[in-house]
């Protein structure tokens, strides 16, 4: 498969080139007046793992993707280590995520598969398994020393898990991908619930993963297999593979990058896998098939670093990877190079060398739940993994997890050609689990009354373009003007404040980047785009807030003070919301445990990223 995909290269490149050309056109998407436009906000999770996953299937997981789908449609069900739980409020649309390499193996393996007993290492690890420790022994640990002895055992099964390809047939893989289209396409019910079809494509070290999410059915999907890194531990490799599916099928497909912020400086880079300066194919193919990425998820926050942003005191929000620092790196170039905030600054120089910007992406978040629950609620948290479930060990050792993220989609409809069309032109945004509705429009002509329009979305359409699109220059020197709306989550905290952040390339070739305050809660005055601290309502013995701060809604028309014509930009919104217990202060009050070590965060800022808009003169 490595070298058929060398092969196809050279075509696909073509392919993209004419599909981006399409996408480009599509930027400026505005709907006219009195034609349909997205009047809905969806969510979903495009990231979540069973049993099926291998690494997941060795931390303990028993979580059938069965199970998994009922969970996101909000019926209750039982969790590995035995707890009936329900999700809170159900999602519109999931895709399960497991990782292609050895997809569906362990399951097999250890109810005694025949061919899989008899490849590498296969009675080995039926044994192995046969004596760990079941999931609800460890959660139930007499005492703490017991629990991390237990855990350190459970989790000794992800590397029994990883023990490199075990040799399966092609007719083996292709029966367990069918397995996985089916029950997707079991329970896809258009307009009430949606599923894609997907899997995990997980090159590393360093990680450079990415979800495979398809638009299409079982017609369009059984006809192709899970790319993994058996097959190539190139992205480059994987678009390729994935251009001449949609090339060769007409159904769409894309990639999804995840934890650039553990990439160790290997995301984000100019240049090719192979370190080669990139070139205008290789932008447009990117740019083609990643159209959006992940920004927040459990294994920590993407947008940006305080080395990359030490101007933002917002930047340090739940911040991984400080111990993953290669030591042949320097921490400026590990992270300028891992997070999302430089990557779009670097997409505008590139795209002064190119003609084409491969970084030009939308923003989702997802889960990465290893124990199939998509919950990214800190008052209802259900770990990162199987042994990471509650109980009243894990403040005391699993603090290091955070409960994020969503992805959210503007569409016209829960359908996978809607929310697939949304992906695409990147009408999409994050949140680290509430569920905030935010609009943001660009334009010429709002007028500062527009905000507080009932007919604000008709009216942002109708007069610009919406988070994802590109705006470009009517007349030389005006500053645009943006349209931005956020709402509480119905179930949730008050916002503090709507911040505008905006990256720029100068005509020398600078890059810089500024963060706006530009509307807040209360009787708070923002001054030269600075909003004081809103103060806290946290009760830490209780594991309470109160919405006595914040407000239920913002909205505001903004014009960019600094803006200069002659200079590439691009603006994004940071929505936060005032503090509220973070998920470490839920589990010691409910389990009554000693305080978490020093330096665990007890109060989260919850928040929500948009979409950029493209300002390109």
């Amino acid at each position: 498969m490595f070298f058929l995909s060398r092969i196809i290269r050279c075509v696909t490149v073509i392919v993209a080139l004419m599909a981006a050309a399409d996408a480009w056109a599509g930027d400026a998407y505005a709907p006219t007046v009195g034609d349909a436009f997205p009047d809905t906000v969806y969510w979903g999770d495009t990231h979540l793992h069973t049993y099926l996953s291998a690494d997941a299937f060795g931390m303990g997981n028993r979580t059938t993707p069965e199970t998994a789908y009922r969970f996101a449609k909000g019926e209750e069900v039982t969790t590995t280590g035995g707890e009936r739980v329900r999700l809170r409020r159900p999602l519109d649309f999931i895709m399960i995520s497991d990782h292609a390499e050895n997809l569906g193996i362990l399951p097999r393996l250890i109810a005694g598969d025949e061919q899989l007993l008899a490849g590498p290492d296969g009675p080995a690890t039926v044994a192995f398994f046969a004596e760990a420790p079941p999931l609800d022994r460890v959660l139930n640990a007499s005492d703490l020393e017991a629990f991390k002895a237990l855990s350190t055992t459970l989790m000794e099964g992800k590397a029994a898990a990883s023990t490199g390809d075990r040799g399966v047939d092609e007719a083996f893989r292709r029966q367990v991908w069918h397995a996985v289209i089916e029950v997707a396409e079991r329970h896809n019910d258009p307009g009430t619930f949606t599923t894609f079809a997907g899997y995990e494509y997980s090159s590393n070290p360093p990680m450079l993963h990415r979800n495979v999410l398809y638009a299409g059915g079982p017609e369009s999907t059984r006809q192709t297999m899970p790319f993994s890194k058996w097959d190539s531990a190139n992205p480059e490799d994987l678009w390729a593979y994935l251009a001449e599916y949609e090339a060769r099928t007409g159904s769409g497909v894309i990639a999804i990058p995840h934890n650039s912020n553990l990439s160790r400086g290997r995301m984000f880079t100019g240049q090719t896998h192979a370190g080669d300066p990139m070139t205008a194919d290789y932008a447009a193919l990117r740019v083609e098939r990643e159209p959006v990425v992940e920004v927040t998820q459990m294994k920590g926050d993407s947008e940006t670093h305080p080395i990359a942003s030490p101007d933002d005191p917002y930047a340090d929000f739940e911040t991984w990877g400080g111990a993953n620092f290669d030591k042949n790196d320097t921490p400026n170039a590990w992270v300028s190079n891992s997070y999302v905030r430089p990557a779009l600054k670097r997409g505008l120089g590139l795209e002064a060398e190119l003609g084409v910007n491969p970084f030009k992406f939308g923003l989702i978040g997802s889960t990465d739940s290893h124990n199939g629950l998509a919950t990214a609620d800190s008052g209802n948290f259900w770990g990162k993994f199987a042994g990471n479930e509650p109980s009243p060990f894990r403040a005391l050792t699993g603090t290091i997890y955070t409960a994020s993220g969503y992805a959210a989609v503007w569409a016209e409809a829960n359908t996978r050609q809607a929310l697939f069309a949304a992906f695409k032109r990147r009408e999409v945004y994050a949140t680290t689990g509430p569920r905030i509705v935010l609009r943001f429009f660009g334009g010429w002509d709002y007028a500062d009354a527009d905000a507080a329009r009932p007919d604000f979305a008709e009216l942002g359409y109708r007069k610009g373009v919406p988070m994802g699109g590109d705006l470009a220059q009517t007349e030389s020197g005006k500053s645009p003007r943006f349209l931005i709306r956020a709402v509480k989550d119905p179930d949730g905290a008050n916002l503090d404040r709507i911040q505008v952040v905006k990256g720029w390339r100068t005509l020398g070739g600078e890059l810089f980047e500024r963060v706006y305050d530009v509307a807040g809660s209360g009787d708070r005055v923002i001054e030269d785009g600075v909003l004081e601290d809103i103060g806290s309502t946290v009760d830490f013995e209780a594991a309470t807030y109160l919405n006595t701060i914040g407000a239920p809604e913002l909205a505001v028309t903004w014009s960019d003070p600094d803006f200069d014509h002659r200079h590439a930009a691009f603006y994004y919104v940071r929505v936060l919301e005032i503090p509220t217990p973070r998920w470490t202060t839920y589990d010691v009050v409910r389990f009554d445990t000693p305080s978490p070590p020093e330096g665990t965060p007890l109060v989260i800022q919850e928040r929500a990223y948009s979409s950029p808009i493209w300002y390109t003169p």
